[in-house]
């Protein structure tokens, strides 16, 4: 418990990278073209250049959002779904879809190179590789 309560000290420490929450259903400037949102019924279908890339269910949208620093576009984005978070990379054209395939409120997030890691209500969390792991305790530091 000590060791949890210490990496999750450590990881709250370095918050340069955490991207605040948004529901902004777009357009919204990527890598991979123009996002939007769109509410279709009870689900949500995201649109790069008006093209649909993926769909998923939620009664609200929420996402949390990694901004490239040389021009300003969401590089990546992690959105809260009904089944889970889903993780898109839009480094690349098509966008990645990466989902977690398990329903956890997301809180927090921290970008990390090929990885990221989110606070939930059930404790830390790193989806890493398509891999939804849940973090025990560690002495790295997330930022």
């Amino acid at each position: 418990m000590k060791r949890l309560l210490l990496a999750a000290l450590v990881a709250t420490t370095f918050v340069t990278c955490v991207h605040a929450q948004s529901n902004a259903p777009g357009p919204l400037v990527t890598p991979s073209g123009q996002l939007q949102f769109v509410h279709v019924d009870r689900d949500f279908a995201g649109m790069l250049d008006k093209d649909v890339f993926d769909r998923f269910s939620a009664n609200t949208l929420k996402h949390f959002d990694e901004v490239g620093s040389a021009s300003d576009s969401v590089t990546r984005m992690l959105v809260q779904t009904d089944s889970g978070p889903v993780l898109y990379d839009f480094r690349q054209r098509p966008p990645r879809v990466q989902r977690a395939g398990q329903r956890i409120t997301v809180k927090r997030v921290f970008w990390q190179r090929d990885e990221v890691v989110m606070q939930s209500s059930h404790g830390w969390f790193r989806l890493k590789g398509g891999v939804l792991t849940k973090l025990q305790s560690s002495v790295t530091t997330y930022h």
